[in-house]
């Protein structure tokens, strides 16, 4: 609540359709929410209407907003709202969030911080200046750099734009030869890019809570396929949360912990992921956001332990710099997730009738399932059997340009 008792007024963004659970424990904790999505989703989003006051549309090309006409309109709409939240439920969100609030001074992350969670160059030259552990990188900028770059550093090497998410973008260049075309062809989109070492190694993540710059919870999980290769070959997405107390969940939590140190997350909620290198065994950063992770994490993370990332966030933005929040007593419990793209628009899972299973996916054209069990050893065996099913039964495959963002 706001000091003249009124219900906190909070205005979300979403340029794709999600974040429903912050919608709704939004409206469950007393506010007003105000939505405002791209006017593309108009008669296409499943939004909650029940919980939210008022929905306002964006123009928008593939979700692309003006942000000169973002900063109009939203500034039109608060001539008659007194919005005390700007919230981003999309990762391609933050920035326009945090201008808004830069422009109407509201509290949150303002320019330069979400910047850290946004940029892929700037995370890492933060993280590097903290000690921790990143692929060697350069920026796309200087040519003389990055000759020195490819000479020191051996191929393969990444070429990823620095301000797209998960693994979209992202291409894989072999040797020098073959940087020099890439680069000519993004003209003068070349500086929005970096150059990265590939390592080869398994990835995970880590999602966290954050409350006055305190850690107060956070769940580390393993890719089975790296989402790199996923989205470039297709296959099945799977992730699985670690067992509690090994040396690696060890790491990788304090590793974690000096990420959200570096990139000064003050409050919310946050998607780390790292790599543990193949070679040499050590554990490398390699990105973070300030959201809940996408496709389907937070289901996950909510069958492990009984926490709802999404709802969680809510309450953390409501409580801002002045109220309290207190994070709720987690399970101990063992998941898995399992999602494809489908060759028929309404798959039948039937025939996977574990008692182990928790959740399945309702949304055309894809099949996901979430497992759970208090033995890890299960999952990992169920995780393996339901992925070589679901490859036979199920799965499509479409080129990475035609996949639905996460």
């Amino acid at each position: 609540m706001t000091n003249d008792t009124r219900p906190l007024t909070i205005l979300c963004l979403a340029s794709y359709e999600k974040g429903q659970e912050f919608l709704r424990e939004c409206k469950r904790q007393g506010c007003r929410v105000l939505l405002l999505t791209s006017l593309s989703l108009k008669d296409k989003a499943d939004w909650p209407r029940e919980a939210i006051d008022e929905i306002f549309y964006m123009p928008d090309v593939d979700k692309q907003w003006n942000m000169g006409d973002t900063i109009k309109s939203v500034s039109f709409v608060a001539r008659t709202e007194q919005i005390d939240r700007i919230v981003p439920l999309d990762d391609f969100d933050l920035e326009k969030a945090a201008t808004l609030r830069e422009h109407l001074r509201v509290p949150g992350l303002g320019e330069t911080t979400t910047r850290h969670f946004r940029d892929k160059l700037a995370m890492r030259m933060l993280a590097q200046a903290a000690g921790i552990p990143v692929p060697e990188f350069v920026h796309v900028l200087n040519y003389e750099r990055l000759r020195e770059y490819m000479a020191r550093v051996p191929a393969p090497w990444l070429l990823k734009p620095r301000m797209e998410a998960s693994a979209s973008g992202i291409k894989k260049i072999n040797n020098a030869d073959e940087l020099w075309p890439a680069l000519e062809a993004l003209g003068d989109k070349q500086s929005f890019h970096l150059l990265e070492r590939y390592v080869p190694g398994d990835i995970y993540h880590v999602d966290s809570i954050v409350y006055d710059s305190e850690i107060l919870f956070a769940i580390c999980n393993r890719y089975g396929a790296p989402p790199l290769d996923v989205a470039h070959g297709g296959g099945i997405f799977t992730t699985r949360t670690m067992p509690r107390g090994t040396d690696d969940e060890r790491a990788l939590q304090e590793m974690n912990r000096a990420v959200l140190r570096a990139m000064r997350l003050t409050r919310g909620v946050s998607h780390t992921e790292f790599i543990k290198g193949r070679a040499d065994g050590q554990f490398y950063f390699l990105e973070t956001a300030a959201r809940v992770g996408g496709a389907n994490i937070v289901e996950l993370i909510e069958a492990a332990t009984g926490i709802n990332l999404w709802a969680e966030w809510a309450k953390i933005e409501i409580a801002g710099g002045r109220g309290s929040y207190h994070v709720p007593l987690a399970r101990a419990d063992h998941a898995g997730l399992l999602v494809s793209l489908a060759r028929e628009q309404w798959p039948d899972t039937s025939a996977y009738n574990d008692r182990e299973i928790v959740w399945r996916m309702k949304k055309p054209a894809h099949v996901g399932l979430i497992i759970r069990s208090h033995d890890p050893r299960r999952i990992e065996q169920l995780l393996n059997e339901y992925a070589a099913r679901l490859q036979r039964d199920f799965n499509a495959v479409l080129p990475p340009a035609a996949r639905p963002a996460s």
